[in-house]
């Protein structure tokens, strides 16, 4: 099967690029920190790499091409994807670097940044969308970070419920805007936005794994105004509620 077309500029005579999926797929094997998709117009894989079949717990390519998320990945963790599946598949529009947890099975929670870029034909119509979930790189220590930095990070994690911007960490750091951004994509492969809310949310999971306390409590102890906006948060980035992911550890 072949796919992808680049769409001429007007006056040129029209080219065609098009990639055997088994090399594509084939090319991706060998990024281990990342998982490569192709779907089709209905959301069901054409290709994935050996890291994506790793994730799902599963041992074979098969298991999963001609299949949506949502028919092997239980609950929200199949729902998502295949959401934002459609949304890119109806509007055209691409999902760039949204960042979200996912699952190694089992239970290994892996921070990522997905993106997701729909596919057109010669005339236009979407077909299919191509996409991967590439892993934010572990955390370093503060100890190899610019002192400057590693004490307005340290202030921010020790005081999560005070409200902070980019600016404000900027400015708590001593840093122009762009030096904070540049560092943080060095050290973290992160946005300061992605960055705050990673954090917050990391400690809201610990928090929720490690105590009882009503998830109202923990929503303003890591800086979210109220239950509504930390759920909401929360689920967009683990997939499920706090509610939920308590549960979920519960069981464990």
């Amino acid at each position: 099967m072949k796919l992808g077309t680049i769409k001429p500029r007007a006056g040129r005579q029209a080219s065609v690029l098009a990639v055997e999926l088994p090399v594509l797929a084939g090319l991706f094997d060998h990024a281990p920190d990342m998982a490569f998709f192709v779907k089709d117009v209905a959301g069901r894989y054409l290709a994935v790499n050996e890291s994506l079949v790793k994730r799902h717990g599963l041992r074979h390519k098969s298991q999963v091409i001609g299949r949506r998320p949502c028919e092997f990945c239980a609950g929200d963790f199949g729902r998502i994807p295949a959401e934002q599946d459609a949304e890119v598949l109806r509007t055209g529009r691409a999902l760039l670097d949204h960042l979200e947890q996912q699952w190694y099975v089992p239970q290994k929670p892996v921070w990522c940044l997905t993106t997701k870029l729909p596919l057109h034909d010669a005339e236009g119509k979407i077909i299919g969308l191509v996409g991967f979930s590439r892993d934010v790189r572990a955390p370093v220590h503060l100890n190899e970070i610019p002192s400057g930095l590693a004490s307005a990070l340290e202030s921010f994690e020790q005081n999560l419920a005070e409200p902070i911007t980019p600016s404000g960490l900027a400015r708590r750091a001593q840093l122009a805007p762009s030096k904070l951004a540049r560092l943080l994509r060095r050290f973290f492969d992160l946005t300061p936005s992605q960055f705050i809310t990673r954090t917050r949310l990391e400690v809201a999971s610990r928090l929720l794994r490690e105590t009882d306390r009503p998830v109202a409590d923990l929503a303003q102890d890591c800086g979210f105004y109220d239950h509504s906006a930390f759920s909401r948060a929360f689920r967009a980035a683990m997939g499920v509620t706090p509610s939920e992911f308590r549960c979920a550890r519960e069981r464990a």
